[in-house]
């Protein structure tokens, strides 16, 4: 018996059923058998192509059907068929005229994959292929990961955090303020792969409808791939080689890196968050941390996800800058490479899925987070000498450069410090309110900014 050599396909087969389902060669044989045969009824509708008949509306339902109910029976029969061929596009135009034998379509068999070169077919089916996967399978699920972030940073928009810049005690911030940040960024990212382009092409071999024009002269048959093309949902590329350039494969899929990048960048800031006790990860019972320190509770969904991040984004970005050069009018290497599509979304689907179960076990610690704030008084230099520089008061940075820079401020070193200022009285009582806690500025509101960006 065959094992699985991939993880995906592996330990973590149940998790990405929906991927495999979109994005399995399965699914490619279906879209290409689709890309047949709504070319067959397109020419059959077409009049300037008198010897493809007209399909009944039976005829016409039978041969949708081969896509509709498309098994698992349909996808093997393919594959015995390849062996003999040893090629699998082959193998579908022989698959559906077998499929056509015993119908009145038999006379319409030679007209199956008529003018076509295999790319014809390829490039819609895997643009279909992609641009189903993604909207039915990954922006969903970055739709749940941006969702499960976004009621947190709701939930902590008004619980203070000491920020750290340089991994040092800075201006602080709200919890769920930062959260709302990794928001913003994933929405920003994901409106530019909700408006992607998918293009498709069908003019021959060398891209010139050469035997379409030898065939029958008298058709416009830029306007037929065109309108054909665009029948399927996809846009038209009317310039190309034998291959469709690949040039919106690298758009998405750099679109897709750069959301996984800021997905890597969340997992790092919520897994040091978790070390410094700022966040608590959910006790789960039987769970083990450890096979040896009992005590341990890790941020496993995080690092796995970081993983996965990493996985993704070297296959993404390798078919970005291999997919879109092509020796002349074609070599083979695209073919190859265009098959990892799914094992690159499938990492990308992984990573946002085990963020998702990190999100859900995960709990502000509030008593540590004013704790910390509480032992970092000298934050509280900056609005100080800002206030001090309003008023004119003589070298306000150096005197809370002296007072501060290297060392632990008390509560009391600062109010001394503020009481002996020469301010008006109301400022000196609003600075001696201050507290670290309380020093957030509209950190709270600016999650507003998520919430309107959920809307679009």
């Amino acid at each position: 018996m065959f094992q699985p050599i991939s993880p995906l396909d592996g330990r973590y087969a149940e998790q990405l059923a929906a991927v495999g389902d979109t994005f399995s060669e399965w699914a490619l044989m279906k879209h290409r058998v689709q890309v047949e045969v709504e070319w067959l009824i397109y020419l059959s509708r077409h009049e300037g192509i008198e010897q493809v008949r007209a399909l009944s509306q039976d005829e016409e339902s039978f041969l949708r059907a081969l896509v509709t109910e498309f098994d698992d029976a349909m996808y093997e029969r393919i594959k015995e068929i390849e062996e003999t061929t040893r090629h699998d596009m082959k193998a579908v135009e022989y698959f559906i005229k077998e499929q056509m034998k015993a119908t009145t379509l038999l006379d319409m068999n030679e007209f199956v994959h008529f003018a076509c070169t295999s790319e014809d077919i390829n490039n819609l089916a895997y643009a279909l292929m992609l641009k189903e996967g993604v909207a039915r399978v990954w922006l969903p699920q970055a739709i749940r990961l941006e969702t499960a972030v976004a009621q947190l940073a709701e939930e902590y928009k008004d619980i203070p955090m000491l920020a750290r810049t340089h991994g040092q005690p800075a201006t602080p911030t709200t919890l769920g303020k930062e959260l709302a940040i990794f928001v913003y960024r994933w929405q920003r990212q994901r409106r530019y792969v909700e408006a992607q382009e998918y293009l498709g092409k069908l003019n021959g071999a060398t891209g010139n409808y050469n035997a379409h024009v030898v065939a029958y002269p008298e058709v416009d048959w830029e306007q037929a791939g065109q309108q054909f093309v665009e029948h399927l949902g996809l846009t038209y590329n009317p310039l190309t080689t034998q291959i469709e350039s690949h040039d919106y494969v690298a758009e998405l899929f750099h679109t897709m890196a750069r959301y996984n990048q800021i997905l890597l960048d969340f997992n790092r800031d919520i897994w040091t968050y978790i070390s410094m006790n700022y966040l608590k990860l959910k006790v789960v019972a039987g769970q083990v941390g450890s096979s040896t320190m009992p005590h341990k509770v890790n941020p496993i969904n995080f690092e796995n996800s970081e993983a996965n991040v990493g996985i993704s984004n070297a296959l993404l970005l390798h078919l970005a800058e291999k997919l879109p050069v092509s020796r002349m009018q074609r070599d083979l290497s695209d073919s190859s490479a265009l098959r990892n599509m799914g094992v690159a979304i499938g990492h990308s689907y992984l990573a946002m899925q085990s963020a998702i179960r990190g999100v859900q076990d995960l709990s502000a610690n509030e008593e540590q987070l004013l704790q910390d704030l509480d032992h970092n008084w000298e934050v509280l230099a900056e609005p100080i000498q800002t206030v001090m520089r309003k008023h004119g008061l003589p070298n306000p940075y150096e005197q809370l450069k002296a007072l501060t820079r290297g060392q632990r401020v008390t509560q009391e070193m600062l109010k001394q410090f503020i009481r002996e200022l020469p301010l008006p009285v109301e400022e000196i009582q609003r600075l001696l309110q201050l507290t670290p806690a309380k020093y957030i500025g509209v950190a709270p509101q600016l999650v507003r900014h998520i919430q309107k960006s959920m809307l679009k």
